[in-house]
């Protein structure tokens, strides 16, 4: 049964070595995301246990203290996820909520966050007016956003001769983002909008909705979508002829977990583009993760999942920083602090939340090319930093100081 916390509420003591004068409580990290529906695989579960291996690994106490972490499954809602939030915020003392995983949630919480001073760190929402329009001194996004995937993506395949783009869009606030994301990328390089539709969150069928991307001219489609929607529509436009080494049509899905790519199957995939700001094959330091990863959880990691570690260790060693829990304190080292893991090399907090690092290019390895059932991808392109984000002078955050 799915309780407000889908019984997940879980604290952990570790031991450790961080000798510091003790604080007046413990550091608490609080997990929130879905853990049981569309996202969970994105996310979920996995997501909590790397916070754990992010923990254990800085050793286990902070200030003192022990850390503790509690999780919770906000099912896609936003009115659960205000209470569990509120409770966590209000009466069981949580420092930062983390995750977040639907960017419905995200943004209802961010005024939240603000005005009881705490942390929201989203890896897995990426609504990129979390850190844009309705940006916060408390909010920061880590893994990713539609602006930086879309613009990952859709540059690569304009330069590819692909000009003509048609979407696949889901009805929500994260699917519009991604819409216009992308959109706004194609008009500023010179490609034409063919046109759009927008289908239910969790649908099963989108035959019609790829017979009008089939019959619209267009010579990309684009799928801003997620999850389940992402891999059903891949699918069914692998059987009707719009995916493949052989269609005149390039598919991009702008938000492609590792975990999709799975369900999906690689001979389903084949002549798919994608980005991510993670993939556990690209170097040494990725493949090390995976691994760990792997042995705890059975499976590989997804960009989300990776961030969720890096954004963990992040905050954990802003907190040591700052000698104190006193958010405002915590927030300005968490700013000022360099970002240098096998997730982010070089990265850094800029004003508007944005975690600003890399990003990569993937295109669909050709199924005699790939060497195990996770290895999905040849890395055609690292797209930098300052090229994959929303440029200073387009921002619309007020945070953003403009030079």
């Amino acid at each position: 049964m799915r309780s407000l916390l889908a019984a997940s509420m879980v604290v952990l003591s570790f031991a450790s070595a961080h000798a510091q004068a003790p604080a007046a409580k413990p550091v608490k990290i609080g997990v929130l995301n879905d853990q049981s529906g569309q996202y969970a695989d994105a996310a979920g579960p996995a997501a909590v246990e790397v916070a754990k291996m992010a923990i254990a690994d800085f050793g286990g106490k902070l200030l003192g203290q022990p850390i503790e972490i509690v999780a919770a499954d906000h099912q896609n809602k936003t009115d659960v996820a205000s209470g569990i939030a509120r409770r966590w915020i209000d009466t069981e003392g949580v420092d930062v909520i983390l995750d977040i995983g639907n960017s419905a949630v995200a943004l209802a919480l961010s005024d939240l966050v603000r005005d009881r001073n705490k942390m929201m760190i989203v890896s897995s929402a990426g609504a990129s007016t979390i850190t844009n329009e309705k940006c916060s001194p408390n909010t920061f996004q880590w893994t990713y956003n539609t602006a930086t995937l879309a613009r990952s993506t859709a540059k690569a395949l304009l330069g590819q001769g692909g000009n003509e783009w048609f979407f696949l869009t889901a009805d929500y606030a994260f699917g519009h983002a991604f819409e216009a994301d992308a959109s706004a990328v194609v008009k500023a390089n010179g490609g034409k909008l063919v046109g759009a539709v927008r289908h239910p969150f969790n649908t099963s069928d989108f035959s019609s909705f790829l017979l009008q991307a089939q019959s619209s001219g267009a010579n990309v489609l684009a799928l801003a979508n997620a999850g389940g929607d992402t891999s059903n529509s891949l699918m069914q436009a692998h059987e009707f002829g719009l995916l493949g080494l052989k269609s005149k049509m390039k598919v991009a899905a702008l938000l492609f977990q590792i975990t999709d790519a799975k369900s999906v199957g690689l001979k389903n995939m084949q002549g798919l583009y994608t980005s991510e700001a993670f993939y556990w094959n690209r170097n040494d330091a990725s493949r090390e993760f995976g691994k760990r990863f792997f042995d705890k959880v059975g499976r590989m990691p997804t960009q989300v999942q990776a961030g969720m570690y890096s954004a963990t260790k992040h905050y954990l060693k802003a907190v040591e920083a700052a000698g104190t829990l006193d958010n405002t304190a915590v927030l300005a080292k968490f700013r000022s602090l360099p970002v240098n893991d096998f997730f982010s090399e070089k990265g850094y907090v800029r004003e508007d939340g944005m975690h600003i690092h890399d990003y990569y290019l993937l295109q669909a390895k050709p199924v005699e090319q790939s060497t195990g059932p996770w290895d999905f991808y040849n890395v055609v392109a690292t797209v930098p930093a300052d090229d994959a984000n929303i440029p200073r002078e387009q921002s619309k955050c007020p945070l953003m100081k403009k030079s």
